[in-house]
C-alpha cells in the first residue's frame, strides 16, 4: 500500500486592511478540503469571533509558557499582541493529507520558510494606499489613533513583498479569489518580481 499523501503548506501574509482574511474564507467556501490552522494570540476576542474557530484566545504568560516549550512553528508581535501558530495542529492536518494554510504576517512567514521551506508563500497587496486605508476606516473597530499607526507600519509589512512566491493584488475581489485558488491547486505565476506590479508597489511604498 502507498503511502498517504502529505498535504501542502500555504502560508498567506498581507498588511492589516488589504483583505486577507476574506480572501481566505472565500477559498475555504469554493474549497472545502482545504484546512486553515487556527493561531494562538493575546488579543482581546472581537464580537463576533468565535474562540477556537477564529483564535485560540490566551493570556500572555500562557502565550510565553507555549513558546518557551517550543510548541509554536512561528510566533511575532504585531501591535501590542502576541500571534502564534501551533506546530502539532500544522503537522497533524499536514499528515493527514490535507493542504493547510496559515493567515500570518511576514515576521511569521520568515520562521515558517526556514522550518518548513517546502511551503508556498502568497503575499496579498491593496491596489492603492487609499483603497487600504478605506478598508481600515469601514472595518469600525479601531480609533483614528490606531488606524494611522496601522497605516505606517503597513508600508514596512509591504516592503517584505519580495521574499513571498507570488503576490496577488486584492483589487477586483473575485479575481483574487482565483488567483489565489490556482496558487493553491499548484499554478506556478504570479511571481513577485513580475514588471506590472512595479507603478503600484512605487506608490505603495512611496
Amino acid at each position: 500500500m502507498s503511502a498517504a499523501r502529505r498535504g501542502s503548506l500555504f502560508v498567506i501574509a498581507a498588511p492589516s486592511g488589504a483583505g486577507k482574511t476574506s480572501l481566505v474564507k472565500a477559498v475555504l467556501d469554493r474549497d472545502p478540503s482545504l484546512r486553515v490552522s487556527i493561531s494562538h494570540t493575546t488579543r482581546k476576542q472581537r464580537e463576533q469571533e468565535v474562540p477556537g474557530r477564529d483564535y485560540n484566545f490566551v493570556a500572555v504568560d500562557e502565550f510565553q509558557r507555549l513558546k518557551e516549550a517550543g510548541e509554536f512553528l512561528e510566533h511575532a508581535q504585531v501591535f501590542d499582541n502576541f500571534y502564534g501558530t501551533g506546530r502539532a495542529q500544522v503537522e497533524a492536518l499536514r499528515n493527514a493529507g490535507h493542504d493547510v494554510i496559515l493567515e500570518i504576517d511576514w515576521q511569521g512567514a520568515r520562521q515558517v520558510r526556514a522550518a518548513q521551506p517546502d511551503c508556498r508563500s502568497v503575499f496579498i497587496l491593496p491596489p492603492s494606499r487609499r483603497e487600504l486605508e478605506t478598508r481600515l476606516r469601514n472595518r469600525r473597530t479601531d480609533s483614528d489613533e490606531v488606524i494611522e499607526r496601522r497605516l505606517r507600519d503597513s508600508i514596512a509589512d509591504m516592503s517584505h513583498f519580495g521574499e513571498f512566491d507570488c503576490v496577488i493584488v486584492n483589487d477586483e475581489f473575485e479575481s483574487a479569489v482565483r488567483q489565489l485558488l490556482e496558487i493553491l491547486r499548484g499554478a506556478p505565476g504570479f511571481a513577485a518580481d513580475r514588471a506590472e506590479l512595479k507603478p503600484l508597489l512605487a506608490e505603495l511604498l512611496a
